[in-house]
């Protein structure tokens, strides 16, 4: 498919801190199925962004930080790719992580008189990449305990939200809990372990570019 006949504008937002042992190899593997979707050859070829002004993807050796803020062209199937991009990471990564994706609808104006009454078809997911279960989940407790209080503040003080917190923790240690045990019960003679992605919708409204 022709990028100008892509029905999307998708864009790729995040940083993953990189284990000090990841070579450019591994990560332009990892990366892969982002610049192959982009027709590129290679990740140099293609980190830039479809827009100027956007950083694309870089990556930091000294900080061996990976940071993408990168819009590409394309459809639904750009999904495929993404989940491909999230298991390489979780075994590159060093600390958990959360990826922003939107799709924006790239025929969609919110100035055409014309359209009136016409849905946007934007959509919007949350990622998560980490080297173990426990480090993502950590990661979406931050995130959900951050927009609870960011939320629950224009009615209570700060400090009275320890109880919510507190129950917040519980959740997720029930689900790390559950997860461990699962776990245990299928855990093949020898061991092993490994990182999983995740992913979530969200709604309400268009939502800005990022640029930074």
């Amino acid at each position: 498919m022709s990028s100008y006949n892509a029905p999307f504008e998708i864009h790729v937002h995040g940083q993953v801190q990189l284990r000090a042992d990841a070579s450019f190899e591994q990560i332009q593997e990892a990366l892969k199925p982002l610049w192959k979707y982009a027709g590129a050859r290679s990740l140099a070829d293609g980190a830039a962004s479809a827009y100027e002004e956007e950083p694309g993807i870089k990556y930091d050796a000294q900080e061996h930080l990976l940071q993408m803020c990168w819009t590409v062209r394309g459809d639904e199937d750009f999904r495929q790719s993404l989940d491909e991009m999230c298991m390489s990471l979780n075994e590159l990564s060093e600390l958990g992580a959360a990826i922003e994706v939107t799709f924006y609808d790239a025929d969609f104006d919110e100035e055409d008189e014309g359209a009136e009454g016409a849905e946007s078809r934007d959509d919007f997911l949350m990622l998560f990449v980490g080297p173990t279960p426990a480090a993502i989940m950590q990661v979406q407790r931050d995130l959900l305990v951050q927009d609870v209080v960011n939320m629950m503040e224009r009615h209570f003080d700060g400090a009275e939200l320890g109880g919510v917190v507190a129950e917040i923790d519980k959740l997720f240690s029930q689900r790390f809990d559950a997860l461990v045990n699962s776990l245990e019960i299928g855990k093949p003679p020898r061991g092993g372990s490994g990182g999983a992605g995740g992913s979530g919708h969200g709604g309400g409204g268009r939502r800005p570019r990022h640029l930074h």
